[in-house]
């Protein structure tokens, strides 16, 4: 995980006085508190049917780096939301500057292998790979090092034009320790996750989308509506086969082929003891929209 020290000395001195400010035209949606009060994130519920959960990172004075505090927070935001009925898809941004330009380093910077162990470092980030429910991370600006790899924790990831994707903790005499070294081959191939952690060198938007890192890229005002969109899409789905259909993407990451195909096929077995499969396939046979209960 990269520092925002790391970043200036690579494009000179950055402004870190960027006020936070919602990568979107946001007059058509409407912001709903949800009562928690925190110091690193803005937590908010939006969508037509407010069913989506966003999550924007709020330390932009720092471009968004990673603490310790910010990522306990963020933790239980995202755990939250996940047992939240009435949230279908989460989303997790930053602000028009940085998604998240890394760790911070300073809070790092003194520990030891023994620390390290000891305190289980950055176990929280398993509160977000944990997650059941769809998270989709929308970046503008630096996605560096921890950034990165918070945004490879998602499920989708859709990006701002102006977005920078890279793991430049070879610059810092160490190597990326949130899942960058695992997943990005995983989403890139090795060659290419190879330039990319032994190189320190970043990548834009565009050529992330050509990789396969990102799913999409679109101007940095409308980012977080099309984001919105696509979970507010997502959202009118059966939330029991979006959670099965989730598990089933993730463990062809974790297995042979022969062994995700069994594991697919059992979970698609498994859909027709629901009542949402039930109801979808009545819906579209009687050419109706599905009225699915999560059930």
């Amino acid at each position: 995980m990269a520092s925002v020290t790391s970043i200036s000395r690579v494009f000179g001195k950055l402004s870190l006085s960027s006020n936070w400010t919602a990568a979107a035209n946001t007059s058509f949606i409407k912001f709903y508190s949800t009562g928690a009060q925190y110091e690193n994130i803005k937590v908010d519920v939006v969508g037509a049917k407010k069913n989506v959960g966003l999550i924007s990172l709020n330390r932009p004075k720092a471009l968004n780096a990673l603490c310790k505090d910010l990522f306990v927070e963020l933790g239980k935001a995202v755990k939250d939301f996940d047992a939240d009925d009435k949230i279908a898809t989460i989303i997790i941004t930053g602000n028009e500057k940085a998604f998240a330009a890394g760790a911070d380093i300073k809070e790092m910077q003194n520990n030891t292998y023994s620390s390290n162990v000891k305190a289980g470092f950055l176990q929280e980030w398993e509160d977000i790979s944990n997650c059941g429910k769809p998270i989709i991370a929308a970046v503008n600006g630096f996605a560096l090092g921890g950034g990165c790899e918070l945004a490879m924790l998602c499920d989708i990831i859709y990006a701002g034009e102006k977005a920078k994707f890279g793991q430049p903790e070879i610059n810092i005499g160490t190597i990326p320790g949130a899942g960058g070294t695992q997943r990005l081959p995983r989403y890139v191939g090795k060659s290419k996750a190879m330039e990319i952690v032994l190189s320190g060198n970043f990548v834009d938007a565009h050529e992330a989308e050509k990789m396969g890192l990102v799913s999409k890229v679109f101007p940095v005002e409308k980012l977080l509506e099309e984001t919105i969109k696509l979970a507010e899409r997502i959202g009118t789905h059966s939330p029991l086969v979006v959670k099965l259909a989730k598990q089933a993407v993730n463990q062809a990451y974790e297995t042979t082929l022969k062994s995700g195909l069994l594991y697919e096929k059992s979970s698609f077995y498994g859909t027709f003891a629901t009542e949402d499969r039930k109801e979808g396939m009545t819906a579209f046979v009687e050419k109706r929209a599905p009225n699915f209960k999560n059930n």
